[in-house]
């Protein structure tokens, strides 16, 4: 097997993390929480699982580690609405950060702009 040419039930997904390979009583049991926790981030818009063709739901690496941020915070005792908002605001700024990062570095600048 090689990368080109990967072959397998995963057919070369196993470095994607936007690939949906955790079904939900999986990723329940990873994250030792509930399918309704699952199920109630969903709700809040936190994360979209993708459907399998018989309509599972199926969750990726990515959205699990959100899953994840979101049970700290509501095991610290924030509400399930606001955990969602804050990591979607982490999430966003994280991206952000990222970006004005890669624009410095296309300027040819490496700090914060010494005229702000």
């Amino acid at each position: 097997m090689t990368a080109e040419n990967p072959t397998g039930p995963l057919g070369g997904h196993l470095d994607d993390d936007d690939y949906p390979a955790y079904t939900m009583g999986r990723a329940a049991e990873m994250l030792g929480t509930t399918q309704g926790f699952l199920r109630a981030i969903g709700e809040a818009r936190l994360i979209t699982p993708l459907r399998s063709a018989g309509g599972h739901r199926r969750y990726s690496r990515y959205q699990l580690r959100l899953a994840a941020r979101a049970r700290e915070l509501v095991d610290q005792g924030t509400p399930i609405e606001a955990a969602c908002r804050i990591i979607i605001l982490e999430d966003q700024l994280e991206e952000a950060q990222r970006l004005n990062a890669e624009y410095r570095r296309a300027a040819g600048t490496d700090g914060p702009d010494p005229a702000a």
